[in-house]
């Protein structure tokens, strides 16, 4: 009975961190050569979009009524304002972020390419914490109002009353069984929806477009409305330009259409250095996205302003949050409008698959990265199932209240678009494109600004957003700070002098002195060498290598060792090596000399003068400390055997 619950147990587990990359678990290998043909796998571009799309067009089951709550009689115009900053903005933005991080990374990357050290780390996880807030509230957001429709339905109303929040988890709970099954089933499940809904919208939209034309009063009698409470032209556009930013949930879906982007198949040449087909076909992704739901924006927020009578736009009314639908079952009847309620139920439950996989694709591409999540956190299957867990309790704190969540929603998609817009900028500028430079900035300027008032209107978002910031940053810290006695180095390569050194001392025991490199004279080494022979009572015929580790950025996590050799002052063997850290450089070393050689090394250090907690921050913080004592435990953590592990010796 044990062996077969072992037995369970390890199919389990190997179930749940299928994929699970090796990287930063002591286990040095070569790097992987760049692969031609890296880029001929995944989906067509269209095939993604659709994914995408779940997120961006499902919005068309909300977007009109609040754009009609917002702006009143002006909303067709104040939507034609979000259209012209969809396209003349946030598309060249985003168009511009698929060529400069082409593996899903988006404006974060590029953003923290220009910063260094911790300051950079606590920049992304900060953005980072927006990111989740966007994606998060997607999902929660998504499937809250997917069961307000599932509700609010005539049929079953009586049957759901005060469900929702049962229901919008019970939906969140069958989203993340999709992804946990696989990743091409959401694809699969996406296309189909996507297909189907914007079918059924386009007839809605028709449907409506004819019983304008039919009933040409109404259009009269909304131009006579607009006159009397707004008067000229340009008044009516100033005050479009005010009430927009209320409008920018229409925004969403750009993020996670470059998130998205490592799925998009690419061109046979293509490599995952060069993916030119990738980057091209997504550019296709977005523009053609961008084009069909600003077409379906205009119109669907024209005809449900001049068909709709507005009181039915306000809380209790049959168009509040489906204004389309309410448009279907008016002029179609019930039984198509049974059949675009449910359309509209699916695809406000799947719109979280892309914010699904926008969180899949870039919180294990930073966190473990940085030693701020446990290893497990590279496999997709246990980050579905915690942010199912998260999602759960969002929705609980909010009560699957739709409104509730909305400014924290649009306060996570224009964060992210503004740090996008001047990533690009940035970006621009760099490559001397002045042009581009001043067309971005302006871009910038408008984001900024949308920002602002969102924010200023519902700061709520801003506040939750801070909450999913604290926490990353909380537990980040706290992961980073339990694995820091771990060996972190993906491999180490050595050129030819440094191999020679250590194969010319694999004959006897192989010893090694750690050293911090001061003058670097013939002094400081003969005096290093002698007081480690007296400390240690060796025989002067003991042959050593020096070792001199010097730290670069402290707060990288995962990296490669190289490791060079030159011969000083005609007598001394020096080991050199760059690392974020002295004491995994220096026990990646030895057991990489173990490996080759199938000899036990021997290293020797000084104690470090100091208070022990002060040395470990340190150490934490800048990767020095007291470098001995660390180096031992990291080499007691990488490998079990007593036998086989080098040996450690403090003077």
């Amino acid at each position: 009975m044990a062996t077969t619950t072992d037995t369970r147990g390890s199919r389990l587990r190997a179930w749940m961190l299928e994929g699970l990359s090796d990287m930063g678990k002591g286990k040095p290998s070569r790097p992987k050569e760049t692969a031609p043909n890296a880029g001929h796998t995944g989906q067509p571009w269209y095939r993604v979009m659709c994914l995408t799309g779940v997120d961006y067009f499902s919005t068309l089951g909300y977007q009109p009524g609040i754009a009609a709550l917002a702006a009143g009689l002006l909303s067709p115009i104040a939507t034609i304002v979000l259209v012209v900053v969809t396209l003349a903005g946030a598309l060249p933005v985003y168009r511009r972020v698929a060529e400069e991080s082409p593996h899903g990374e988006g404006s974060i990357a590029m953003l923290s390419r220009l910063l260094s050290f911790w300051k950079g780390k606590l920049f992304v996880l900060t953005l980072l914490g927006f990111a989740a807030t966007d994606f998060l509230i997607t999902i929660t957001l998504s499937a809250a109002d997917a069961s307000t429709h599932l509700v609010e339905n005539p049929h079953l109303e009586s049957a759901l009353h005060d469900q929702q929040v049962l229901i919008t988890m019970v939906l969140i709970a069958l989203l993340g069984a999709v992804f946990l099954k696989g990743f091409l089933e959401a694809i699969g499940v996406a296309v189909a929806l996507v297909g189907i809904y914007l079918a059924l919208n386009a007839v809605v939209v028709v449907t409506g477009l004819w019983q304008v034309l039919t009933e040409g009063h109404v259009v009269t009698d909304w131009t006579a409305a607009l006159t009397q409470e707004h008067g000229n032209v340009l008044v009516m556009i100033g005050v479009a330009l005010i009430v927009f930013p209320k409008l920018a949930l229409g925004l969403s879906g750009f993020e996670t259409g470059v998130a998205v982007m490592p799925h998009v198949k690419g061109d046979q040449g293509d490599t995952e250095a060069q993916p030119a087909g990738r980057i091209r076909d997504t550019k296709k992704l977005l523009t053609t996205a961008a084009l069909i739901m600003s077409v379906f924006l205009i119109c669907t927020s024209f005809i449900t302003t001049v068909l709709i009578p507005h009181e039915e736009f306000e809380s209790g009314g049959k168009a509040n949050g489906r204004a389309l639908a309410y448009l279907a079952h008016e002029y179609l009847g019930n039984a198509f409008g049974t059949v675009y309620d449910v359309s509209t139920i699916l695809i406000l439950w799947f719109a979280g698959a892309s914010a699904m996989a926008g969180l899949l694709n870039l919180m294990p591409r930073y966190l473990p990265k940085y030693g701020m999540a446990p290893h497990w956190a590279r496999a997709v299957r246990p980050m579905v199932i915690v942010f199912t867990l998260v999602a759960f309790l969002v929705t609980w704190i909010f009560d699957a209240d739709v409104d509730a969540q909305g400014g924290a929603y649009a306060t996570g998609v224009l964060v992210l678009i503004c740090s996008a817009a001047i990533a690009v900028t940035i970006a621009a500028r760099k490559a001397g494109q002045r042009g581009w430079t001043i067309g971005f900035g302006i871009i910038s300027v408008v984001f900024l600004y949308t920002t602002v008032v969102n924010v200023i209107e519902r700061p709520d978002g801003v506040k939750i957003g801070a909450c999913f910031i604290a926490g990353i940053i909380l537990i980040s810290l706290l992961s980073r700070l339990g694995r820091a006695f771990e060996l972190r180095v993906t491999h180490v390569e050595l050129d030819d002098m440094a191999e020679r050194f250590i194969r010319d001392i694999a004959s006897r025991t192989p010893r090694f002195i750690a050293n911090e490199p001061d003058n670097r004279d013939a002094e400081e080494y003969r005096a290093k060498k002698d007081q480690i022979r007296a400390d240690n009572d060796l025989p002067g015929t003991e042959d050593f290598v020096f070792v001199e580790v010097t730290v670069t950025d402290p707060s990288e996590f995962e990296a490669g060792l190289t490791v060079r050799g030159e011969v000083l002052h005609d007598r001394f063997r020096v080991l050199t090596v760059e690392s974020s850290s002295v004491p995994n450089a220096l026990a990646a070393l030895l057991l990489h000399a173990r490996d080759m050689t199938g000899v036990r090394p021997h290293v020797y250090f000084e104690w470090t003068e100091g208070n022990p907690f002060a040395n470990f921050l340190r150490f934490f913080l800048f990767g020095q400390g007291e470098i001995a004592p660390v180096t031992r435990e990291i080499l007691r953590e990488a490998e079990s055997d007593r036998d086989r592990r080098p040996r450690v010796h403090v003077g």
